[in-house]
């Protein structure tokens, strides 16, 4: 879920309108961040929704969470996708785990959805080291720009920011010391979008 969606539910379960600044002061930031958050279209995080819960007094993410609350969804346990220089672990457990609708940005029952680790610190702050990423499968749509992405390319998995030119696809991270890269040519076909990054359940410790 989107930060500017968030706000939108926030204000119907207090019944009252919240702004920017009322949510910068939940989350402890500041409102500046909040609003750059809200243009980068950040992901809203468990560890967030509880502090919006406990500042407002509602419930989000709450044990009375009903069925119609929650997808269940595969995770693959011994699966990383590289938010570094690449990495790529095949396996085929998984196991099915509930997660709440509002952790998913843009759900619908009619999209695939699964779970898989991060590993690397290339997209941090937004995505740290052992986090939880729910991604969305892509099937054969195109690259949304500066959307973030698991692909894989020459048989290593990546999480990372991608726009597509003309001739060329930029791959972006979110950590400054990691420069942009760019794939051209006829190497372009040998990216393989997995699925799009549509929630983020970050590591606790």
């Amino acid at each position: 879920m989107k930060l500017e969606e968030l706000l939108s539910i926030i204000s119907q379960k207090t019944s009252n309108y919240v702004n920017q600044s009322m949510l910068a002061d939940a989350l402890g930031i500041t409102r500046q961040t909040v609003s750059n958050r809200i243009k980068n279209d950040s992901q809203v995080t468990v560890s967030e929704l509880q502090k919006i819960e406990d500042f407002f007094n509602i419930s989000l993410l709450g044990n009375n969470s009903t069925d119609n609350d929650l997808v269940y969804i595969d995770y693959y346990t011994d699966v990383f996708a590289s938010c570094g220089n690449g990495n790529i672990i095949f396996s085929d457990e998984k196991i099915k785990l509930p997660v709440s609708k509002i952790l998913i940005n843009g759900y619908s029952s009619n999209k695939t959805y699964s779970m898989i680790n991060a590993s690397g610190n290339s997209m941090s702050p937004i995505i740290d080291n052992d986090d939880k990423l729910i991604v969305e499968h892509w099937n054969g749509n195109q690259i949304q720009d500066n959307k973030i992405y698991v692909f894989c390319f020459n048989n290593e998995f990546f999480v990372k920011r991608l726009s597509k030119n003309l001739d060329e696809i930029i791959i972006k991270s979110e950590n400054p010391e990691y420069r942009v890269r760019t794939i051209s040519g006829t190497t372009i076909n040998d990216l393989l979008l997995v699925g799009k990054i549509v929630g983020v359940l970050k590591s606790i410790g």
